[in-house]
């Protein structure tokens, strides 16, 4: 299985950007985004940079990932991880009854 990472650049050059992350510090292909300033927030597969993303996105990133290591580890509670669905589902305002 493939997944996405997120990494901060904390030094890029042209072609190569030195990240750091979860796991450590990385060095991140930046061929499909280009060079980045230190601060950004990619989302790299397999070592190399497919996206940039927000700090928001990223944090949405690596709590699924804690998520996904704790149901590793056999927990069933995954209400922690995921404290933007603890609510109410709401319909998109083009699904909502209209009333004149």
């Amino acid at each position: 299985m493939c997944l996405g990472v997120p990494l901060q650049v904390v030094e890029s050059g042209e072609h190569f950007a030195r990240c750091t992350g979860q796991g450590g510090e990385s060095r991140v292909d930046l061929a499909l985004v280009g060079p980045q300033p230190p601060g950004t927030w990619l989302l790299t597969f397999l070592g190399a940079a497919r996206e940039v993303i927000s700090a928001e996105r990223a944090a949405a990133i690596e709590s699924a990932l804690a998520a996904l290591a704790a149901v590793d580890a056999g927990e069933t509670d995954l209400s922690a991880f995921f404290a933007d669905l603890d609510r109410e589902p709401q319909l998109p305002d083009f699904l909502r009854t209209q009333t004149a």
